[in-house]
């Protein structure tokens, strides 16, 4: 099995997307989740940039590794200054990481009309700054900054660039397609003109603004690259990077090559999950591998015959990369997929039962009403619970009112609930005001219900979503409402219609607090 060395550069690269902002803290975080993946390398950051990233090399240093080597990242040195006396180099050594990844110019367009300098400086450039770096000790890996372009443009000066920077030391050579738009086979090729000529290890560095990062990347390894560089979740400038996400299992999985430990591959869902959590982005359900829709079933005729054998539309078990399977609720399902979720509240139910057919025909007129419960199963499962004599109600809405004050400040008390409430033979009437008029509701609930049962203080609304099901019908249309609710261990979703908002909020809500009641 041959080895393919991983290059993180999440914290970098990643680091330069729209609307992402690491702090130290949470770049600390990233390095405890990247090093248990096990990535052989983490670009931690351009310590030349901004002191940050001075502050996180620093407080890094002391933390205890057990895969990844920090790696720091800056340029070659500047026009007609010494390597000595460069404060990006400077910098570098400030961060006092054992390996240093040392970008330069490979593009004659970037040299004379970027630098303003002439090739034969740029060269020298690169041969000052790596065999500078190589003096002290250091690892070099040598990013070739649009390499693909200039090859395009200058094929005898993109490969000289590479030959100073292999002649002063560099431990290894970095490909850049930086502006994403060479394609899959043109990367093939040019990279295999390279490790013909290089007797050092060759890596990879693409874009995705054609979409084509991680086919760019997969296509430099056939081709002998041995380094991947990329981001977790494809985070980067511009469309991003390529996605090591979808990169890693596609080669150790499907291909045969291995690059991270064979036990860490399934932390892989948890750690990209965990990185978005930490770059407070939401995390790309669709995503190849690492998403909750990469094993999710819906059509009748796959979810039937995923239950006979995983085979028949899974490329490999979910659990192999930390995944799970699940099998969507909705209007195509079939009765296998509805038969899982029947399981759960009645085993005994098989998909020949005339429950199954029943549930199915309840799934398919619910839906017709604007329902949809494959984001929403919490809600399906009670119904599932009522359909079998399995329910029994917490509580019983008696009445509601809610009152909003106009205009309010976005921060201010602006709405109240008053809501009465039967448990068993007891009633009780409570009030209480929120920022909006489901706030004030979901607050006076709590207040009324906490008393009979404390355990719903554990629970949390995590998110709020509202979509007008026909526009045509103005303000008189339908609404569907879901909450996203957790209790710190499990997060459900629940779902409300109705042509009165604050009623298709209450009926969520309401589903939310008794899956709560019911699972404790």
């Amino acid at each position: 099995m041959k080895n393919i060395v991983v290059l993180d550069s999440t914290l970098r690269d990643g680091a330069q997307a729209q609307g992402i902002s690491f702090t130290v803290e949470d770049k600390l975080k990233i390095v405890s989740q990247l090093d248990r993946l096990g990535v052989a390398y983490i670009e931690a950051g351009n310590p030349g940039s901004n002191p940050k990233d001075l502050e996180f090399f620093e407080r890094a240093s002391r933390m205890k590794l057990k895969h990844a080597k920090l790696i720091a990242f800056g340029s070659t040195r500047r026009v007609g200054i010494p390597v000595e006396e460069d404060a990006n180099v400077r910098s570098l050594l400030k961060a006092g990481t054992d390996a240093v990844v040392i970008f330069g110019k490979s593009w004659d367009f970037q040299v004379t009309e970027i630098l303003k300098t002439t090739f034969e400086e740029n060269i020298r450039m690169i041969e000052d700054t790596v065999r500078y770096f190589k003096s002290l000790g250091k690892e070099v890996v040598y990013d070739a900054e649009h390499f693909f372009d200039g090859y395009f443009s200058n094929p005898e000066y993109a490969m000289e660039t590479l030959k100073a920077a292999a002649d002063a030391g560099a431990d290894s050579l970095c490909l850049c397609d930086t502006k994403g738009g060479c394609l899959p086979m043109d990367i093939y090729e040019i990279t295999g003109k390279v490790v013909e000529q290089f007797d050092i290890p060759i890596g990879i560095h693409t874009h995705n603004d054609t979409g084509m990062a991680v086919a760019g990347t997969i296509m430099a390894v056939q081709a002998g690259a041995t380094q991947i560089q990329g981001t977790m979740n494809g985070f980067g400038e511009r469309c991003g990077n390529a996605n090591l996400c979808t990169i890693i299992p596609t080669l150790q999985l499907k291909m045969g090559y291995s690059c991270i430990p064979k036990e860490n591959m399934a932390e892989i869902t948890s750690v990209a999950r965990a990185v978005s959590e930490i770059a407070n982005v939401i995390h790309d359900e669709r995503a190849p591998y690492v998403g909750k829709s990469a094993f999710a079933h819906k059509a009748g005729m796959h979810a039937d015959a995923v239950v006979k054998n995983t085979y028949a539309y899974e490329l490999l078990d979910p659990e192999e990369v930390g995944n799970e399977r699940t099998f969507l609720m909705s209007e195509v399902a079939g009765r296998s997929a509805v038969l899982n979720l029947i399981r759960k509240v009645d085993p005994t139910i098989t998909k020949d039962s005339p429950e199954t057919r029943q549930v199915l025909d309840r799934l398919k007129e619910m839906e017709h009403q604007g329902y949809q419960y494959e984001g929403a199963e919490s809600s399906f499962e009670l119904i599932i619970r009522k359909m079998l004599g399995k329910y029994e109600p917490f509580f019983e809405l008696k009445d509601f009112k809610v009152i909003v004050s106009e205009p309010a400040q976005p921060s201010e008390w602006n709405s109240s609930a008053m809501i009465k409430v039967r448990v068993g033979d007891q009633e009780e009437i409570t009030a209480a005001e929120g920022i909006g008029p489901v706030n004030a509701l979901d607050n006076a609930v709590r207040k009324a219900l906490s008393r009979f049962y404390p355990v719903i203080n554990e629970m949390k609304l995590t998110d709020y979503k509202v979509r007008v099901l026909d526009s045509t019908s103005a303000t008189a249309a339908k609404v569907r409402v879901l909450i996203e609710s957790t209790d710190g261990n499990e997060v459900w979703t629940t779902i409300g219609v109705s042509t009165d908002i604050i009623e298709a909020s209450w009926k969520a809500l309401a589903d939310s607090i008794e899956y709560k009641l019911g699972s404790k």
